[in-house]
């Protein structure tokens, strides 16, 4: 299925950092950070520099792969906490409070892709100094601003909104949970789940500005910021797990989260304050006719991505049981991890791709692109391939570690899944940093494929139909269809 959201759950979608701002994607030319040396004097530095530049890593990806290497390791010892601390059926509520969780979805409605995006079109224009002055055109200045003001405003709203909703949602799907297991030991999910809402509503509020801060240029700063959340959310789920109270590790992971991005912001807020204070009535953006159109064909998109990934749990839970659902969602976890690395090349290049939209350098744009791209399908299959080989061998060892995950046929029919999926993520990103959305029949389709086929395949034949119908809705409608579709619009849009 199209992957068409570049939130990283189950906290997409996102420490007491405080980082300058990053001359590397600013939108005007700055001296480099007196820690960089952009002449290196010796043989091995050039060298070194050399691979760096051709492998794509710079400040960014280099944050997100450390996020991301630590939350594999991080993902091994959290593995090792479960299988020690956690039952087979309370894994299965474990990563069902997730699947649950990316209900937000509904309340966002993509907004996080339109606000990065048309942040990154209007900070092209202007200069952001290191102490958060805005200098450049009044009209670029006020449209900015509105941007900023927007978000806080609809987040506001939607986070008061999901906490409302999300919480009796889950409530009365456990309690039914609970009635099918009546002589089974019951597994004490309220004050956890409570605890995970609660959670979820304070990064809720937190992701429109990270949106808004890459979307300025601060791409390095909140890659550098997602890896102390990651770190700070997984020593508070661990602490959690291994006092015993491991059904309340979601959400301590989640407020782990919310504690560091929340003082990376408070770091921001020369920039942040002034911006929500200026008065841009004059020159504010016209959401209806320029954003709406774009927005609500995200939030298509991203409403049907839920219908294609975040059922699976939940399904399973309802028809298999919880053990056979804990074994998905761990699989999915580690899907979700490995993916989330691959496309590191790929997320942190959506706002320069906005930027060289904006400035119609459309040569630089499909060069900067397509290094990208094969780089992220390059760490995808490589990645993907040699966590395989690993649980390979630990299940044909039988090791008990493996009873937690999907067996290895089903393991690489997801993995093959995900994997493809890196392709469909950057074709769409490449068109939505036209400030366009057209992969929303692509996730139409994939849901009205992956939502019923899951339904009936996931009742009938459990975890593995589910794959199977994954793997080829993958190959036909994200790779087949979203080719075409970015084909289409890349050749229509740069005609002249």
């Amino acid at each position: 299925m199209p992957t068409t959201s570049n939130a990283d759950l189950p906290i997409s979608t996102s420490p007491p950092i405080s980082g300058g701002f990053d001359p590397a994607t600013a939108p005007e030319v700055t001296p480099p950070e007196p820690h960089v040396n952009p002449s290196p004097q010796t043989r091995f530095d050039r060298v070194l520099l050399r691979v760096a530049r051709f492998v794509g890593l710079d400040r960014a990806v280099v944050f997100t792969l450390l996020a991301r290497g630590w939350a594999s390791v991080a993902g091994l010892i959290s593995l090792t906490l479960i299988t020690r601390f956690l039952t087979r059926a309370e894994q299965g509520y474990y990563y069902t409070f997730y699947s649950l969780v990316a209900l937000q979805i509904v309340f966002e409605l993509g907004f996080s892709v339109v606000i990065l995006q048309t942040a990154s079109h209007e900070a092209a224009h202007l200069h952001l100094s290191e102490d958060g002055t805005v200098t450049g055109p009044e009209d670029r200045h006020g449209r900015l601003a509105s941007v900023l003001q927007k978000a806080v405003r609809w987040y506001t709203v939607a986070a008061i909104a999901m906490a409302v909703i999300l919480y009796p949602v889950g409530r009365h799907f456990f309690k039914l949970q609970d009635l099918k297991q009546p002589h089974g030991n019951p597994v004490a999910w309220g004050v956890a789940w409570f605890a995970v809402v609660i959670a979820t509503t304070c990064t809720f509020q937190i992701d429109p500005l990270f949106s808004f801060l890459e979307g300025c240029g601060y791409v390095s700063n909140v890659t550098r910021t997602r890896l102390a959340q990651a770190v700070l959310g997984s020593l508070l789920g661990w602490t959690a797990l291994s006092m015993h109270h491991g059904l309340l590790a979601p959400a301590c992971i989640i407020f782990g989260q919310a504690i560091a991005g929340g003082w990376f912001v408070y770091g921001k807020r020369g920039l942040l304050i002034p911006l929500l204070r200026h008065k841009a009535s004059e020159f504010r953006i016209d959401w209806a006719t320029e954003v709406w159109p774009f927005q609500w064909r995200i939030a298509v998109s991203w409403l049907c991505g839920y219908f294609t990934f975040q059922l699976f749990n939940p399904i399973l839970l309802n028809y298999r049981g919880p053990i056979e659902a804990g074994q998905m969602g761990m699989s999915l976890n580690i899907c979700g991890t490995l993916s989330a690395m691959a496309i590191a090349w790929m997320n942190t290049k959506a706002q320069p791709l906005g930027r060289l939209i904006s400035l119609k350098d459309y040569k630089t744009l499909d060069r900067t692109f397509f290094r990208a791209v094969i780089q992220s399908t390059s760490a995808a299959f490589l990645g993907f391939a040699t966590v395989w080989g690993i649980v390979f061998y630990l299940y044909s060892r039988g090791n008990p570690l493996s009873l937690r995950i999907l067996p290895p046929s089903t393991l690489a029919l997801l993995f093959a899944g995900h994997a493809l999926n890196v392709i469909v993520f950057a074709e769409a990103l490449y068109l939505r940093a036209h400030k366009q959305e057209k992969f929303m029949t692509n996730s139409i389709l994939g849901a009205l494929w992956m939502a019923p086929t899951a339904f009936f395949f996931g009742r009938t034949s459990g975890a593995h139909g589910i794959a199977i119908c994954y793997f080829w809705g993958t190959i036909f409608i994200g790779i087949g269809y979203g080719t075409y579709t970015f084909l289409r619009y890349r050749k229509l849009w740069h005609a002249d």
